[in-house]
């Protein structure tokens, strides 16, 4: 454009693009988790003891002058069991002993056991059009 008070002046007029831009949600499918527990066996080996305990009574009858004590020897325990008889005067019979002993049994033992593991699983689905 020309200003007609000055005939040698031209404007030019300027112009200017500007961008909007906006979002919206889309969507695009969804994931669905599940979990499976997965179940196996396997064999174990392994050591199992046990002890069993043999009672022995062993008939003593023998005139003591006092309570004999609880006593071990090796790998037996003896119990005195007594006796008090009536005479002319008080004597201790030592009428028996218990002896307790232990026997220690070893075996190896095969046995399934059940173990379980747990997995997660992803799906996917298609999305809406």
């Amino acid at each position: 454009m020309s200003d007609p008070s000055n005939p040698e002046e031209e404007r030019i007029p300027l112009a200017e693009e500007r961008l909007v831009t906006s979002k919206r949600t889309v969507e695009k499918g969804c994931v669905r988790i599940r979990t499976v527990v997965d179940e196996s066996t396997r064999w174990i080996e392994e050591s199992v003891a046990s002890e069993d305990v043999i009672v022995e009574r062993i008939a003593i009858d023998r005139e003591v002058e006092a309570v004999p004590p609880v006593r071990e020897e090796g790998d037996t325990t003896i119990i005195p069991v007594m006796d008090e008889v009536l005479v002319i005067e008080r004597r201790l019979i030592l009428k028996e002993e218990v002896r307790v002993r232990k026997e220690r049994h070893v075996e190896h033992v095969r046995e399934p056991v059940s173990l379980k593991a747990m997995h997660a699983v992803v799906e996917r689905d298609k999305p809406k059009r």
